[in-house]
């Protein structure tokens, strides 16, 4: 098998991931003609049908399942190579392929903007989604590093602790439950408790909370959204358990509080991790060193006035 581009491989590579030639394109930012006659001189040089139809999407053959396989370490190891050249005239460059849970979303800023500002020739691709959909990027190797909460039984990593993950009880200032003393978690309970999907990190902790607490897993209301939970919160419908990070500017806004619950917020961990046994990039890697280096500290100014405000 001889001449196959880059180009080529890329569409295979795209078309097998999205499972359509148009969202294929509309990645490549190019028609979808374009990407068919790719696909098409690829099935000539291998001399195999590559991609089927199925219904309106595309769906690989045996042979493009393998054929997808080989393309990706193909083009991981020539974006490796071009950054490997790089290091060797003492420039930090390439693309950092990061993923983070929805959680972190409003923790990546801080992190992201110092190592990029004093790396000018770093691109960045940043892929936030929940914890499954991240686990299965990092397993894809679509992304090189991956921030959450805790890392994956099902993917051997090399994780790090970077900062503490603070998250609680949060509701609307005027709320009830703000004025009641000696406030338990069973009063939480029945005020109609909102949380995230299960497999998330907050839902993970508040679940251990009412297992610790003697309580059943009874939650008023599942929403996939965290800005979904904060405006129903802040509208006065129930109270959440949600990161701190996720409500910084509700809380400096007055629109939300933290409840006066004993123990509330309580503390986790950040982490960031690759797949171990395999070459991380060494922007990847940079990163990494930076955020175990400076993670903790970012974190702690971005939330300083939420900690002046709790000690006051």
């Amino acid at each position: 098998m001889y001449h196959a581009s880059f180009r080529q491989l890329q569409s295979l590579v795209l078309v097998a991931r999205h499972e359509s030639v148009s969202k294929a394109a509309e990645a490549m930012h190019v028609t979808q003609p374009a990407v068919s006659l790719q696909l098409r001189t690829l099935e000539s040089i291998t001399g195999v049908a590559l991609v089927r139809k199925d219904g309106r999407g595309i769906q690989l053959t045996a042979a493009g399942e393998v054929m997808v396989d080989f393309a990706e370490r193909i083009l991981r190891l020539w974006e490796h190579a071009g950054e490997e050249l790089s290091a060797l005239q003492g420039v930090t460059s390439g693309t950092l392929r990061i993923g983070a849970v929805t959680t972190a979303e409003h923790l990546l800023p801080p992190l992201l903007v110092p190592f990029t500002l004093e790396r000018p020739d770093v691109r960045l691709k940043l892929q936030v989604g929940n914890r499954v959909e991240i686990v299965n990027m990092l397993a894809r190797q679509e992304i090189d590093v991956a921030i959450m909460g805790t890392p994956p039984r099902e993917l051997r990593t090399n994780a790090a602790r970077f900062a503490r993950h603070p998250m609680g009880f949060v509701a609307a200032a005027d709320h009830p439950l703000m004025k009641k003393r000696k406030l338990t978690l069973a009063d939480v309970v029945g005020a109609n408790l909102m949380v995230r999907e299960r497999g998330s990190g907050t839902r993970t902790a508040v679940e251990r909370l009412f297992k610790e607490g003697g309580h059943a897993l009874n939650f008023g209301s599942e929403v996939s959204s965290n800005e979904a939970i904060k405006r129903m919160v802040s509208a006065g419908l129930g109270v959440g358990f949600l990161s701190v990070h996720a409500c910084a500017l509700e809380f400096k806004s007055g629109l939300l509080r933290m409840l006066p619950l004993k123990g509330n917020p309580v503390d986790a961990d950040w982490q960031v991790m690759h797949l171990a046994g395999q070459p991380i990039p060494k922007v990847a890697a940079a990163f990494q060193d930076f955020v175990i280096e400076h993670g903790q500290e970012l974190v702690r100014s971005e939330l300083e006035g939420f900690y002046q405000r709790s000690a006051s």
